[in-house]
């Protein structure tokens, strides 16, 4: 469903991303890590078509990202770090207006995916609520529901659970283990725990270069007894 190969990105004098190449299957949740500044969010802000990456392909369900970025952008469903969105919009206004721009044209079927989104993200009851007076948490499933409202094929996360209580995280979490028996789910976090609660993948990036895929037992056999972040570390610090 997504597939990168050798994909690099330069700003100036400094290589972002370095060569980074994988593969994400339908029923995969692949968990993206690496310390800040690793290149994440540029790999995912490649693959979804924000940035034009310098070397290397991108193709989501087989189209390119570079010959078709607009084709591309209907494949995918994306929530970028901080979930950006109109803050004077209420909840609801916010998703209808992502729901006429993703191509739904009619009110009742806006209105359709509105609610399926709502009721995914369990936001039915803030829905006439302005953006603005949410919660972090809150603004955050904002975020999801409309990366969700148009049921794409593949998901790109980033931080997803950032920002919620603990009872919300586990609801997303759930929903996502749910959803990805039909998609392909990119996801990025800082939450080790995260990672073997939901990913059925592991890639770490440091440098702009991957120094592990694997699954997530294969990542916790490297150092039987330790704790995830003791092993996280020793990755990314150059110490394995």
């Amino acid at each position: 469903m997504i597939e990168v190969k050798n994909l690099v990105k330069d700003y100036g004098s400094k290589r972002a991303v370095d060569g980074v190449s994988f593969v994400v299957r339908r029923g995969d949740i692949l968990g993206f890590l690496g310390p800040n500044g690793a290149g994440k969010s540029t790999t995912m802000k490649m693959i979804t078509g924000f940035l034009r990456p310098d070397g290397g392909t991108a193709t989501v369900d087989g189209v390119d990202v570079t010959a078709d970025p607009v084709a591309v952008k209907r494949k995918l469903g994306y929530l970028p770090e901080s979930a950006p969105a109109y803050g004077e919009m209420t909840v609801g206004e916010f998703l209808g207006f992502i729901a006429e721009v993703r191509g739904f044209r009619t009110a009742e079927a806006r209105r359709a995916q509105v609610d399926r989104a709502l009721g995914l993200t369990q936001l039915d009851p803030v829905r006439h609520q302005t953006i603005e007076t949410l919660s972090k948490g809150f603004k955050q499933r904002v975020g999801l529901a409309q990366a969700l409202l148009h049921d794409p094929p593949a998901l790109i996360l980033d931080e997803p659970t950032d920002g919620l209580d603990p009872n919300q995280k586990n609801e997303v979490r759930a929903l996502i283990r749910r959803m990805a028996a039909e998609k392909a789910v990119i996801l990025s976090t800082h939450i080790l725990e995260e990672v073997e609660a939901v990913c059925t993948r592991v890639i770490i990036i440091t440098q702009g270069k991957v120094v592990v895929d694997e699954t997530p037992a294969q990542f916790r056999a490297r150092q039987p007894g330790a704790r995830l972040d003791e092993i996280f570390r020793r990755l990314t610090c150059g110490d394995d």
